[in-house]
């Protein structure tokens, strides 16, 4: 009898040992701590930031993931404000008027030629300040629970994910894996611009790049934005053929108002994954209960996917693509809204309206559709913009806009 309670408990042991470790969904959790008011809304140079990089190069570290800044995990950088929005920023080791950021960096070591980059910016708006789009007179925490928070949880779960992976396969991946946690983007994509100037790897080896920035709010059509995908050849097929669950709004385009733009200008290719503002995005509003974590895991899915998929391609081919920004056009004039950028179908949809501001004054509403602004007929975002940059402060226009079915048309005042 004891010996066959000893067999038993050897059976039990055995299978326990043999057991994969599968990796642990902290999504939640990690939004959680991040968009918390006691980090104070991680301002770049703040002890909120601080806090948030010291949670981070704790989570990197119970991962066993290598430290790869220039100090353990951290690869802090220091510049002067901007006081002429036009310049680039000054990057600096003079003590006075400097604000100073850090980058948290972990590494994935398979021994690999090439590395891919996962990156997502931790910081945000702090109180508010410039980027804020909170018109109350009170000072607010901005805790950024989407804008990115998001980002930085689903890049944490890739990276437990992918550690877990390779620890337990007999043939690792084909490339290794660079995991980013960026500061300073809400003042200018700082810290990513800083490390393509200042690798802690050799430039040259890196693949390509994923970065993850307002994930955290995927809607009932399960829409998701996929910017980059023509910055390499393989790109297009690769997100076709990994998806199964969500509606893909996709730009070729490399730039665009986060991180990846900073490796795509060094010749690497990228991929943003993005869900959409919303009538929280940048206001006091952006809290952790409001986010979509289902959504968030089936993004990590994805993106997990899309990384295995693509590891037997070698090092993919970088390719330059028309840069959307440079044609964008210059108003002097705004009608107050967010538009939805998922949106896909004829004219400028509405995801959002501010107090106080033509749109807001002439009734217009989330959900409405712009089809028509003065004489220009509005069919995407690029001829809305278009429409807007003749007008001045003081001008009327009128605005026809859809609204369910029904065509509804008024006039604004800028």
């Amino acid at each position: 009898m004891k010996k066959l309670v000893l067999l038993v408990l050897l059976v039990i042991i055995t299978s326990c040992k043999n057991k994969p470790k599968v990796a642990e969904d902290r999504i939640r959790e990690d939004v959680t701590f991040l968009a918390d008011d006691k980090l104070e809304g991680r301002q770049t140079g703040t002890e909120g930031e601080v806090k948030a990089s010291e949670y981070l190069v704790k989570r990197f570290n119970e991962m066993g993931l290598e430290p790869k800044g220039t100090e353990d995990y951290l690869q802090s950088f220091s510049f002067k404000p901007k006081t002429d929005p036009h310049k680039e920023v000054e990057f600096t080791t003079n003590a006075d008027s400097t604000i100073t950021g850090n980058n948290v960096i972990a590494y994935l070591d398979n021994n690999a030629k090439t590395t891919i980059v996962i990156g997502a910016h931790y910081d945000h708006l702090g109180y508010g300040g410039e980027g804020s789009l909170y018109r109350e007179k009170d000072k607010a925490i901005h805790n950024g629970a989407d804008d990115n928070a998001s980002g930085v949880a689903v890049l944490l779960n890739l990276a437990h994910r992918l550690k877990i992976k390779n620890e337990q396969a007999e043939i690792k991946d084909k490339n290794n894996y660079l995991f980013m946690a960026f500061s300073g983007e809400e003042m200018g994509l700082l810290g990513s611009n800083y490390f393509s100037k200042n690798p802690t790897i050799d430039v040259e080896s890196i693949n390509y790049m994923i970065n993850m920035d307002m994930v955290g709010r995927m809607k009932t059509d399960s829409t998701l934005a996929v910017y980059g995908t023509g910055t390499s050849p393989i790109f297009k097929q690769t997100l076709k053929s990994n998806n199964e669950k969500f509606k893909l709004i996709e730009n070729e385009s490399g730039v665009g108002p986060s991180d990846h733009t900073s490796f795509y200008l060094i010749d690497i290719p990228v991929l943003h994954f993005f869900t959409g503002q919303h009538e929280d995005y940048h206001k006091p509003g952006d809290d952790s209960e409001k986010l979509n974590y289902d959504g968030m895991k089936l993004i990590s899915d994805y993106i997990y996917d899309i990384i295995s998929d693509l590891d037997d391609n070698g090092e993919l081919a970088f390719r330059k693509t028309k840069n959307e920004s440079e044609e964008t056009p210059r108003f002097k004039v705004g009608l107050g809204v967010v538009p939805d950028y998922l949106y896909d179908g004829k004219g400028m949809r509405i995801d959002g309206t501010r107090e106080e501001t033509p749109a807001f004054n002439a009734g217009l509403k989330k959900g409405d559709i712009v089809v028509k602004l003065g004489d220009s007929t509005v069919t995407d975002m690029m001829s809305y913009m278009r429409a807007l940059s003749v007008f001045d402060k003081g001008d009327e226009a009128s605005v026809i806009v859809m609204r369910g079915e029904e065509t509804i048309e008024t006039k604004v005042k800028f």
